[in-house]
């Protein structure tokens, strides 16, 4: 077999490292890919050099700079950007393919001089998924962005160049969401939890980040080893807004970066055959909002797509807290569902075991693909790009005058921009040029939202590292 990396340094690494320019030790390094990033146009690699505001060379550094900072205990998306000034990355046109070269680029992603492998691979998942979004899906006229079909085409198509859709497969993959900033007794469970999926061979995917998005994985390589199972996937689905803000974990070892944070939840949906939910914060609830809005659709009604929220015991109250916001704001009919489990690692994977084989029935009398779920129905709700700015978050409408499915949406969409006035640079600018979002809607479902909000800072599921300030104002 092929190794699908060979790196070299030049003859400064190990003098400089130590005596960077930057504020922490640095490394001057050349790495030639192999294997899935071969080769690049000429136009992709010269939009991946051009530093003007309409180039990527921006987005590429940034974007970089998070992989080779991969474990990083920071959920602040400049914190990367200070830590290494200097750093940059410039792909270069061989004669027999390409080269990367790092400049003044963190000394924890190499050992001895060379660049750890995993991270090599990230690192080339950056540069394959910027250039391939940048020309392919929004350079091109191959798809209509503005249809729902169209969208989903792309984001078929981002998936498959990743290499990541695999045929000839039974359904395995599950997807598990949980916060970045979760106590130690929750991180340990996420860990059991991935364990007992690791036992029934399944696959773990997750948002690629620490916290609830490790655990799981953590869990399964363990089992996977037992099992003497190779070839185990552990897939990061993540995007340019968040990926600096939440670094991809070590376990990793297939990377997607989708374009925006739609175009994500709608990869995890079409590619998943089930989602377990570990406790989190506004992040969690997004995606909660969003799954359960798409089960709520009348198209979907029928679709069996296993759904469990869960937690160590501690937890408790949290679920409990979800479970009232839900069917306040969504109605009973959205607990049907739902299951939620407290501290039960075994009933978790047993019960998503017996849920992927109901998917996996409905997709052989449906003659769907077991690899891309083609039969969910993703409105075009779902999947438009919401950029939050205070008038876009002040315009939600989060009333019950509208069927529940709708109602999940515009909520998503708030949790939403509170995610981006965390954690995404941009997001963060807007708050601090205009001060805090201000959110309105029905009164008891507002004042249900500030209580769960409320909540979160509470028990700190808002910010890993110090206090947290509410990009927010909950109005009735």
């Amino acid at each position: 077999m092929t190794d699908p990396l060979s790196s070299t340094t030049d003859p400064l690494p190990l003098a400089q490292l130590g005596r960077a320019p930057g504020p922490l030790p640095t490394v001057h390094a050349q790495i030639s890919p192999r294997g899935g990033l071969d080769i690049l146009s000429r136009d992709e690699i010269a939009r991946l050099r051009d530093a003007s505001s309409g180039g990527l060379h921006e987005l590429l550094r940034r974007c970089a700079l998070a992989v080779l900072t991969t474990g990083s205990d920071s959920d602040d998306p400049r914190a990367a950007q200070l830590k290494y000034p200097d750093f940059d990355i410039e792909v270069h046109q061989q004669d027999r393919g390409i080269k990367i070269e790092l400049r003044h680029a963190p000394a924890l992603a190499f050992v001895e001089g060379e660049i750890i492998r995993g991270v090599a691979e990230l690192l080339y998942a950056v540069v394959r998924d910027i250039a391939y979004v940048a020309i392919e899906i929004y350079g091109s006229a191959k798809f209509d962005l503005d249809t729902s079909e169209g969208i989903t085409g792309a984001v078929f198509e981002i998936l498959r160049n990743a290499r990541v859709l695999r045929p000839h497969m039974d359904p395995n993959l599950v997807v598990c969401w949980g916060g970045h900033s979760i106590g130690r007794e929750e991180y340990d469970y996420t860990k059991k939890v991935g364990y007992e999926l690791g036992l029934r061979r399944l696959d773990i995917c997750t948002g690629c980040g620490p916290g609830a998005m490790k655990g799981p994985m953590k869990g399964a390589t363990i089992a996977h080893a037992k099992q003497r199972r190779v070839g185990n996937r552990y897939i990061g689905i993540t995007e340019p807004g968040i990926i600096a803000a939440e670094s991809p974990n070590p376990i990793v070892n297939h990377l997607v970066i989708m374009p925006d944070i739609e175009k994500r939840l709608e990869a995890f949906v079409r590619l998943g055959h089930g989602i377990i939910v570990f406790p989190g914060g506004v992040g969690t609830a997004e995606e909660i909002l969003y799954m359960l809005g798409l089960l709520m659709h009348p198209d979907n009604a029928s679709l069996p797509f296993p759904l469990i929220l869960t937690g160590p015991r501690d937890s408790a109250a949290y679920f409990e807290q979800i479970d009232q916001f839900l069917r306040l704001a969504l109605g009973e009919a959205a607990t049907s569902r739902y299951t939620i489990i407290v501290d039960d690692a075994v009933r978790v994977a047993t019960t998503i075991t017996r849920g992927i084989k109901r998917v996996r029935e409905h997709r052989l009398a449906n003659k769907d693909a077991f690899f891309f779920n083609w039969s969910l129905r993703v409105p075009a709700d779902f999947q438009r790009p919401f950029r939050p700015d205070h008038a876009a978050m002040a315009a939600l409408n989060l009333h019950r005058n509208q069927p529940p499915h709708l109602l999940a949406a515009d909520l998503r969409r708030a949790f939403s921009g509170i995610v981006a006035g965390n954690v995404k640079e941009e997001g963060m600018r807007v708050i601090e040029e205009s001060g805090p979002f201000e959110i309105h809607g029905d009164p008891e479902i507002m004042q249900a939202l500030d209580a769960l909000l409320r909540a979160f800072v509470d028990q700190r599921r808002m910010k890993m590292v110090g206090e947290y300030q509410p990009c927010y104002r909950v109005l009735g």
